[in-house]
């Protein structure tokens, strides 16, 4: 969702090589019979496993949001609106930059370790896991550094506005002071999921969640530290979701068990993960650069505009926290079914869960622009505020379902190991096309018309998408 030391040269390794090795490797070592029960993600009710999935993710999601949206209404309703826009606009897009990337790479560990388990390897599985850890803590390291350092230069490059401009800053450095935790709980909790444990990163995320708000109304109301209280908060929880995952790798796991001093980076299982990692990686950037030039252009409107862009990314988020479990269901469920060879469930569980998510993206669409006023209202009491937020939710919401097919067919492709062209089709199609129409098109237009970038661009990667997803998977089964 982060190093120089990243080896380019993974874009080169060969997938065929690699499935190869998961095929021989599901032939000659077998995990232990009393060790492994049935895989009910390889064995089981399509529908009802996409979505003994998909609930945890779901909850898991909205518990990992609340750590920035309780800072998000704590700020909000007892600082100031322009504290709530240092918190939730120019900062939330560096660190959704950063972080970003980051998750796009570790993507890459999370569909080597479902194919692993899915073949059955326990040694490639341990040698994954050490390699994710090693990666988590070098990059955060490199991230630590840099990002304290830009910071001022980002937020100025982003037309932060001078009376945000402090509050922004304090908050990106006490961030990125602890992205270590950040990087490690995102690794942790994606190799779990992709063993098929959804469940206990939801728990560890409910209680970093209550620890947060705790720790917010503490530090905010309590103790007045403002923008500077909200960024403890979350620092702190975010190094108890780290620890919690952690533990759990080291002691709680089948198949697989982290050992503190094993922590290495293996050279080809780097290349393999990178070799998926990488593109995905490069689109989050490309997303977050394409969001912070549109944040450049809402900054232009002034504070109150950027106050309800912050208000609605975090009602926004409800979508996205739906259509992202889909995304993770889908790439855990594919991954495990292509290790363990199950053509046939790889392309009807795809069908399954694209169907459910786009009832899902129309459902959500309807209740959000139904409740819009009520919910702008419970991140911010200005009405001129509460205006402008509704404004933006008539234009993007209802454009919601379009992202379903990208969600769901990139997430299937990924895990298949097919990710060079699928992330292309992202990064112009909608990355590139937006930064175009916000730049060239709408530099001196209205905010709906700056805004309406993301139907328009998401409607042309799903198309583009759709149609790549039917060409390769035709060629796929046809060479089975």
């Amino acid at each position: 969702m982060v190093s120089l030391m990243l080896n380019i040269r993974a874009l080169h390794v060969s997938w065929g090589k690699m499935q190869g090795v998961f095929l021989h490797r599901r032939v000659f070592t077998q995990m232990k019979k009393e060790t492994v029960t049935t895989n009910q993600i390889t064995e089981g009710v399509i529908w009802k496993q996409l979505l003994l999935f998909f609930f945890p993710i779901v909850l898991g999601t909205f518990f990992q949001q609340l750590y920035n949206t309780a800072d998000t209404i704590v700020v909000g309703r007892f600082v100031s609106k322009e504290a709530l826009a240092a918190v939730g606009g120019s900062a939330a897009q560096i660190v959704g930059l950063i972080v970003g990337f980051f998750v796009g790479l570790a993507s890459g560990a999370s569909v080597i370790i479902s194919q692993f388990y899915g073949a059955k390897n326990r040694v490639q599985l341990n040698r994954a896991l050490h390699t994710a850890y090693a990666f988590s803590i070098i990059g955060s390291i490199f991230i630590t550094v840099l990002g304290i350092l830009i910071a001022p230069w980002m937020l100025e490059l982003m037309h932060t506005p001078q009376e945000t401009m402090a509050d922004a800053l304090l908050y990106l450095r006490i961030y990125f002071a602890g992205i270590i935790f950040v990087f490690i709980y995102n690794v942790g909790s994606s190799i779990l999921r992709a063993m098929g444990d959804s469940r206990r990163p939801l728990y560890y995320l409910i209680v970093c969640s209550v620890v947060n708000i705790i720790l917010d109304l503490l530090l905010i109301l309590v103790i007045p530290l403002g923008v500077l209280g909200a960024a403890i908060a979350t620092l702190i929880a975010q190094a108890v979701s780290a620890v919690l995952v952690t533990v759990t790798l080291m002691y709680r796991t089948e198949g697989m068990k982290l050992c503190l001093s094993q922590i290495r980076m293996y050279k080809r299982m780097l290349q393999s993960i990178l070799k998926i990692g990488l593109p995905a990686g490069f689109e989050a950037i490309m997303y977050s650069i394409s969001n912070i030039i549109v944040q450049v252009s809402i900054n232009n409107f002034g504070v109150d505009t950027m106050a309800a862009w912050t208000a609605y990314s975090k009602i926004d988020f409800i979508f996205w926290m739906i259509n992202s479990a889909f995304g993770i269901s889908v790439m855990t469920f594919v991954g495990q079914n292509y290790g363990a060879g199950k053509w046939d469930r790889i392309r009807r569980g795809t069908k399954i869960c694209l169907g459910m998510a786009l009832i899902s993206a129309v459902s959500v669409s309807i209740i959000l622009m139904s409740a819009e006023r009520f919910l702008f209202g419970i991140f911010v009491n200005d009405a001129g505020v509460v205006e402008i937020g509704i404004r933006m939710m008539n234009v993007i919401a209802p454009a919601y379902l379009l992202f379903a097919f990208i969600e769901v067919f990139s997430g299937a492709l990924r895990a298949q190991g097919a990710v060079v062209v699928s992330t292309l089709i992202t990064m112009v199609g909608i990355c590139v096309l937006r930064m175009i129409w916000v730049t060239l098109v709408a530099a001196h237009g209205t905010l709906e018309q700056v805004i309406i970038c993301y139907p328009i661009t998401w409607a042309a990667g799903a198309l583009a998408m759709s149609i790549y997803y039917i060409y390769k998977q035709r060629k796929i089964f046809q060479a089975r």
